[in-house]
């Protein structure tokens, strides 16, 4: 369980107390590690990512909330099997049950492909992404399910997207710049990341924010498929999750895998509280 979170699966008081009808942000692990390139280990992303936020304070101070208020329900792990397309589906219905019910999901990966449903899930004007790589390939290895073509996959198979924001990309082959020189692409560079402001870019519509976890240096989150040297800062991960959390309706943190101590999963923990502090502060 996502601590701070009630446990939907133990039948807990808590539980009861914030129902299907009531929860206002849905966690849900999705341990796909089907399409992973490098270091393997994307299946232990959401169970890391619970471990590490363990320490973490129930209060924020800066927004004066306390986690535990805010109608967080964790439902467990998407058992992840080795058919995607089905696997994608199947994740999909989970999710959207939660948007169905007024509820913000919050996708715990797993390989980057899971974003896709939950992109599918939100069908959100402006797909966010803090990433690394560009993820733009039409298919990787001809897989177009591949973790390196996510984004493109949102871009062109969710009807309802309309652009897609990338942020900390750093690398790409010659045909993903290509076609991030599209009008419904916006690249910002590491350098630029701290100084981005989305203006009213992002008001009145529909936001999906996805945070794979390389978009970090791997200095601070070796723990990662494939590292990619001269990335952000945790402060400006934070940043832009504070930035964008108001607007969004839907949230992943992807690409935690188990080969470094715990510093990609207690980033990625903490944006998780992040995201949903500045959330629910509106």
């Amino acid at each position: 369980m996502f601590p701070g979170a009630a446990d939907e699966r133990e039948g807990t008081d808590a539980a009861a107390d914030a129902d299907r009808g009531d929860a206002n942000f849905v966690v849900v692990g999705a341990p796909l590690d089907a399409t992973t390139t490098f270091q393997p280990g994307t299946r232990f992303g959401p169970q890391r990512i619970r471990t590490f936020a363990e320490p973490f304070d129930d209060y924020d101070h800066r927004t004066g909330q306390h986690f535990s208020d805010l109608g967080v329900v964790d439902r467990g792990d998407v058992r992840a099997w080795d058919d995607v397309p089905d696997y994608l589906e199947y994740l999909t219905s989970t999710l959207r049950e939660a948007v169905w019910n007024d509820a913000v999901p919050l996708l715990l990966g797993g390989e980057h492909t899971v974003s896709l449903a939950g992109a599918r899930a939100v069908e959100p004007d402006v797909f966010v992404c803090l990433d690394a790589h560009l993820d733009l390939y039409r298919a990787y290895d001809g897989n177009p399910l591949s973790h390196a073509a996510v984004t493109r996959r949102i871009l062109e198979d969710v009807d309802a997207v309309e652009e897609a924001i990338i942020l900390g990309a750093r690398t790409g082959s010659e045909a993903e710049w290509e076609r991030a020189a599209a009008d419904d692409v916006t690249v910002v560079p590491p350098e630029d990341v701290a100084g981005w402001d989305p203006g009213d870019r992002l008001a009145d519509r529909d936001v999906y924010l996805s945070v794979d976890i390389d978009a970090a240096d791997p200095g601070f989150a070796p723990g990662t498929g494939t590292t990619e040297p001269f990335g952000l800062e945790p402060r400006e991960l934070r940043d832009i999750v504070h930035t964008v959390a108001p607007h969004a309706d839907g949230f992943d943190v992807v690409e935690v895998n188990d080969r470094d101590d715990g510093q990609a999963a207690a980033l990625a923990a903490k944006l998780v509280r992040e995201f949903v502090f500045s959330n629910a502060n509106g």
